[in-house]
């Protein structure tokens, strides 16, 4: 397959990046290492919390819908990074068991205007659980390759 290019991207346009089930065991030792807050390690304590139980840490939850991004769409794309993100919401929970799928939709994409081999794309991340419902939503800027120039000047075809 060949790669994508900023060229093939597009306002609207959605791209289903993939799904994964999340694990108890995965929330523990993520929440060990990362982010060792009680309604992350340790469940009969998380039950006495607002959450009622224990949950995946947000950063957790972004670690994955990173993967699925990458797998869904980084790692066929002339990806050249991301300075950034405008906004990270963890709209709902994360609880074991849950089976988590990303959706990335397009809202603009702009050529470079200082370097004529890229182009930024802003996007919608969103991770949804197994009920539709959104856990986590990212307002992203991804910067991408753009299609090389053959001798005359013209960007040459996708394959």
């Amino acid at each position: 397959m060949s790669p994508r290019y900023w060229e093939d991207f597009e306002a609207g346009q959605e791209i289903e990046l993939g799904a994964r089930t999340i694990t108890k065991d995965q929330i523990l030792a993520f929440a060990r290492e990362f982010d060792p807050q009680p309604f992350h390690t340790d469940e009969a304590a998380a039950r006495d919390t607002i959450f009622g139980g224990l949950i995946a840490s947000g950063w957790h939850t972004g670690s994955l819908s990173m993967r699925l991004l990458y797998e869904g769409l980084i790692k066929d794309v002339v990806s050249l990074g991301s300075p950034g993100f405008d906004e990270l919401r963890w709209v709902r929970p994360v609880r074991p068991g849950d089976a988590l799928s990303a959706r990335l939709t397009v809202l603009e994409c702009v050529p470079s205007r200082s370097k004529p081999d890229r182009g930024v794309v802003r996007a919608l991340l969103e991770t949804r659980n197994q009920h539709g419902e959104v856990v986590l939503s990212i307002k992203a800027i991804q910067l991408f390759g753009r299609r090389p120039r053959d001798v005359t000047g013209a960007s040459s075809p996708p394959a």
